[in-house]
């Protein structure tokens, strides 16, 4: 991931943490789940492995190649189970990958002058071009907003019982798996601001 350290490292902290917990949780969860959970953990384990912070490791020429392949592999599986969300999720890593492959206003071999007279890849005022189709971005940076704030809302409780013996709305295990799709959420909306 393209950014500053201080973004990618809690965002690879926190995609691990979600993916590590939703794995262990798709053993526990009833078979009809399984696929849903390990899905999510495979998918935070990705995104973790691409906000890794290119300035720890170069990335490797064809590591966003792969990243597509694979991200649109699971967003067409997903598609075909019907899981929507997932699917979306799948298509905006790809998306992002398919963008570090193909940096925006590199019309040329970096560093050579565009007609203008600017760096190719740079903007008219200097500054990097974004990557990626700015409409496009703009769509999932929406869909990832409202998920965030419509699944922190219902992660929420809604009511505190007055019954002294009776468990808290979302305690336990089902609200850490809800905060996980939250905290997945956050990373999305993250990874598609540093594009």
């Amino acid at each position: 991931m393209h950014g500053p350290p201080w973004v990618g490292w809690p965002l690879v902290l926190l995609c691990a943490a979600a993916g590590a917990y939703c794995l262990v949780r798709s053993r526990t969860v009833p078979a009809a789940e399984r696929g849903a959970a390990r899905g999510e953990g495979l998918m935070a384990l990705g995104m973790a492995a691409m906000a890794w912070p290119a300035s720890a490791a170069a990335p490797l020429a064809w590591s966003p190649w792969l990243f597509t392949a694979v991200f649109g592999a699971a967003g067409l599986w997903a598609l075909a189970r019907r899981h929507l969300h997932h699917a979306v999720g799948a298509g905006a890593m790809a998306y992002m990958a398919l963008a570090m492959a193909l940096p925006a206003g590199q019309w040329g071999p970096a560093g050579h002058l565009d007609g203008m007279g600017r760096t190719a890849g740079m903007s008219p005022m200097g500054h990097p071009a974004p990557g990626g189709v700015p409409l496009l971005t703009g769509l999932l940076l929406l869909y990832f907003t409202v998920y965030v704030i419509a699944a922190g809302v219902r992660l929420a409780p809604a009511a505190v019982s007055t019954a002294p013996d009776g468990p808290a709305p979302d305690a336990g295990p089902p609200g850490v798996l809800r905060a996980c799709r939250v905290a997945m959420g956050i990373g999305m909306l993250a990874m598609l601001l540093a594009l």
